[in-house]
């Protein structure tokens, strides 16, 4: 068991251990992170979940991404000058209510889409997979040095909101832990209390019941414009994937409007330019991935966008499982910025998704702002199925850097042979949407100089806790060989983790 915290890792293996699957323990693993890194993903959220099933020796994907809320209007959204102040530099809307606040909320798909997870590949009840959440909200979030440094990073937009600021910036201030004192705790209560009522009354109580009332109630009370339809009508899909064939191996992750597609046909461009690997990666390698990489984007931001039906065919956290009987499961779910729209409802507790800036807001382009449609999302969970049996769980978090580095450790793992542990290990480049390429500083100086050379220009930077400017991936590998799994976590992260399951004694 994978995930970007510790906690929320050896919950999802107590679940493994109490005899859940793999996708039970995601499952938990992915509650129990609104628990302990509640800026990153939670109930207001969305994500995408790829599934191998061993006994089928089948793979599907789940997308509950968000979608824009009916009563949407592009014209609430007007341009202004420059650029965005987050991720994505698309152009400036006013005031940044595509960003912050309550314009840039859309209907939140991540509990339907866990609790179809549970409903068709889950063996535990419900509320045994919340159990762990529920209490790690009671306890209310430990706010080490890591924490403080995420709640000082969004400060200045949290304060902007009463209901958000209230928690986690109490005393207007960014809550820090004295010299040689205990760090404090920011209490959870609203949070701890919706997700015992989503325990009792099942996932379907979010879109449709008692739970779906108090979140529309509470949305309305801080401006956000979300109706009983947006809730109740949201679907997840899902699909059997029929896998990319690349090398050996079959890469299975999914084809809606998620990165999914752009790491397909980067790893056909990868196959294609670089017929023979060498021994290890080298400049020529990097040069390569990362001629893949543009061509991929360049299709990606040109051409990919939702359709008028709301389908075409086709900062986030990551986590990855594989369980006794060989089943595997990679999870991508997210707020999308950290903090997401920086408003937390006040009385269910929930971290409210910014998802309206996955749109373009210019009109009339493929990706841009309509009533009820679904954004053009990064997320790219995967799973690849090597020769003997070998399967992978692998994925990221951090935005448009989330397929360069999923592309990067298949290609480190089924190009140059690494285990999950060398993969991780390995130095990545990362290249932008806009083709620039930035490689990690850790890398060779002789590779660095050969790569600049071959690529004409370079930008190189330390690949640290903060900034992250390369994507956060992790990895879980089941051979079923030897019947046993592996896991590699973030490396520079402080509080990622790869836990076992435990063995009873």
């Amino acid at each position: 068991m994978v995930t970007q915290h510790a906690l929320a890792a050896e919950a999802g293996a107590q679940v493994l251990a109490q005899g859940g699957n793999a996708v039970d323990a995601a499952i938990t693993a992915g509650f129990a992170l609104a628990a302990v890194e509640p800026w990153m993903s939670g109930l207001g959220g969305c994500g995408f979940m790829v599934v191998y099933r061993a006994s089928e020796k089948r793979s599907y994907a789940l997308e509950f991404g968000v979608r824009s809320p009916a009563s949407i209007d592009p014209a609430d959204y007007p341009l202004s000058t420059g650029f965005d102040s987050d991720l994505f530099a698309w152009p400036g809307v006013v005031d940044n209510r595509n960003v912050l606040g309550p314009y840039s909320v859309a209907v939140p798909g991540y509990v339907a889409g866990l609790g179809e997870a549970a409903g068709r590949f889950g063996t535990l009840p419900w509320h045994q997979l919340l159990a762990p959440a529920i209490a790690l909200a009671e306890k209310g979030l430990t706010v080490d040095w890591y924490s403080s440094l995420k709640i000082a990073s969004s400060a200045p937009d949290i304060a902007r909101f009463e209901s958000t600021r209230s928690v986690y910036l109490p005393d207007g201030h960014v809550p820090m832990g004295h010299w040689a004192g205990p760090p404090p705790v920011i209490e959870l209560t609203g949070l701890a209390a919706t997700l015992a009522q989503l325990a009792d009354e099942g996932p379907g109580s979010f879109y449709n019941g008692n739970l779906a009332e108090r979140v529309l109630t509470d949305a309305a009370s801080v401006g956000v414009n979300l109706c009983a339809e947006d809730l109740a009508s949201y679907r997840v899909h899902c699909q059997e994937l029929s896998g990319l064939a690349y090398r050996d191996a079959v890469v299975y992750t999914p084809s809606g409007l998620c990165g999914g597609p752009s790491l397909c046909q980067a790893l056909t461009e990868l196959q294609e330019r670089m017929a023979v690997s060498p021994a290890l990666p080298d400049a020529g390698s990097f040069a390569t991935i990362a001629a893949s990489l543009q061509a991929a984007y360049g299709h990606r931001l040109a051409q990919m966008g939702d359709s008028p039906d709301g389908r075409v065919p086709a900062c986030t956290t990551h986590l990855n499982v594989t369980d006794r009987d060989g089943n595997v499961v990679a999870l991508t779910q997210t707020l999308l910025s950290v903090f997401g729209s920086r408003l937390l409802l006040p009385d269910t507790g929930i971290l409210m998704n910014n998802g309206i800036m996955w749109f373009d807001p210019e009109p009339g382009r493929p990706n841009s702002i309509g009533a009820g449609r679904q954004p053009l999302s990064n997320m790219s969970p995967a799973i690849m199925l090597q020769p003997g049996g070998a399967v992978t769980a692998l994925g990221a978090s951090g935005g448009r850097r989330i397929v360069s580095a999923v592309l990067q450790l298949i290609s480190f793992m089924a190009d140059f042979s690494m285990d999950p542990g060398q993969a991780m290990h390995q130095a990545r480049i990362d290249v932008g949407a806009n083709g620039e390429v930035l490689a990690d500083a850790a890398f060779n100086p002789t590779i660095l100089q050969e790569l600049s050379d071959q690529l004409g220009t370079l930008a190189i930077a330390g690949h640290g806790v903060y900034p992250s400017l390369f994507g956060c991936p992790s990895i879980a590998r089941f051979d079923p060989a030897s019947g046993c799994s592996t896991g590699a976590a973030f490396v520079p992260s402080p509080l990622a983790a790869a836990v076992a399951e435990p063995q009873a004694n």
